[in-house]
């Protein structure tokens, strides 16, 4: 299947040939015409898969058929994100979706840590919003932007937004948009409080459910090394320096170690920044910026911040602490191995985290060989 069977404009066919896109992935040749014959969709499928194109595609698609109205703060299209990152991410897709269309569709990213009277300013006449609940709130009590003539609803990793306690922001703004819409929700996994949230606000919708691919999982070459906590810095610094790795994306458990660790790593000199919840709007996007572009050596991150960390190519992830759930972990080591690319995800393991490793181990159905760091020369 290509593109052009999905039955798009031709001028976004276009596009998604310049960005270099021969075929739709699998979510893609699903959700793109169930979303385009006016269905409520829910659809699951992992991280890296093409999601944000499944409902940017459509999206754009639908307001390209629709006469062009007198410009308002009354978005067409609202989508729901769970980080300022994915938020940016999104709208960047968007744009590079839109270039050159027959005629313009405005598209903005909202989100908190920045000020919001550029935000209130520039909303008027946005066609698609894109928002973090909290700053969406703030620009509805503040008169900025009015949900009523939302026509399509978008939730992107839903099951984060869920996880991070965004359920109260979504049932107040729900109340904002009008009954009859579109509705559709994107997420990564499929839990029990996705489902309740689902039957909320979905109307008997297409479910798409896209199987891990075990193609996909081969892609990513999977190593550890029992480590001491004292000797995990030394040993992160070694494998850096030993296979002269550029672009690593190292995991941490919390703002704090994020950046314990990337100060370390500076100043026996490895170019490297955290980004994490606690830091300005300007130095995550800084750090986000010289990563993907290839000129930060190290970037250190946490959980939350990854979400808005999609590079097709990214040849390394490291675990310096583990996460709490498999869910977690897949998420993060699924950052490397995308788009049929190879990647090497490592993991520091203490002695007292062996058993909770073995179980991350068996929900993947891998097996590692584990190397004791003991055995280097630090």
């Amino acid at each position: 299947m290509s593109f052009i069977d999905l039955n798009l404009n031709s001028s976004l066919i276009a596009n998604v040939t310049a960005l270099g896109y021969k075929n739709p992935t699998p979510i893609q040749a699903q959700a793109i015409p169930a979303i385009i014959s006016g269905n409520d969709v829910l659809g699951i499928a992992r991280t890296g898969s093409g999601k944000t194109a499944s409902f940017a595609l459509p999206v754009l698609n639908q307001l390209l058929n629709l006469a062009t109205a007198v410009r308002t703060r009354q978005p067409k299209v609202l989508v729901l994100v769970p980080t300022r990152e994915l938020a940016v991410q999104v709208a960047d897709v968007f744009k590079e979706l839109s270039h050159n269309i027959p005629h313009p569709i405005k598209s903005m990213a909202v989100y908190g840590g920045v000020a919001i009277n550029p935000q209130m300013k520039a909303i008027y006449g946005v066609d698609i919003l894109i928002a973090t609940p909290g700053r969406l709130l703030d620009l509805q009590r503040s008169n900025a932007v009015d949900l009523s003539k939302v026509k399509t609803l978008v939730l992107d990793e839903a099951d984060k937004m869920l996880n991070m306690g965004f359920q109260d922001e979504m049932n107040e703004i729900v109340k904002l948009l009008p009954k009859k819409r579109q509705s559709i929700l994107f997420s990564a996994t499929l839990s029990e409080q996705l489902s309740g949230i689902n039957k909320v606000l979905l109307s008997d919708p297409v479910v798409i459910q896209i199987a891990e691919q075990v193609a996909d999982v081969e892609l990513i070459n999977l190593s550890g090394y029992f480590v001491s906590d004292d000797r995990k810095g030394p040993l992160l610094r070694h494998l850096i320096r030993e296979q002269g790795m550029k672009q690593v994306l190292v995991f941490t458990s919390s703002g704090n170690k994020a950046e314990k660790v990337a100060g370390k790593l500076y100043k026996n000199g490895i170019d490297a920044l955290s980004i994490h919840g606690k830091k300005s709007q300007s130095a995550r996007t800084n750090a986000l910026r010289r990563f993907k572009s290839g000129d930060l050596q190290v970037l250190v991150a946490t959980d939350l911040i990854s979400r808005g960390i999609d590079i097709n190519e990214l040849p390394y992830v490291i675990n310096y602490e583990l996460p709490r759930s498999p869910k977690d972990f897949v998420h993060r080591v699924g950052r490397t191995g995308r788009a049929e690319s190879k990647g090497m995800a490592i993991t520091f393991v203490t002695r007292d985290e062996t058993h909770h490793f073995k179980v991350i181990l068996k929900k993947m159905k891998r097996y590692i060989d584990m190397v004791d760091s003991d055995t280097l020369d630090l």
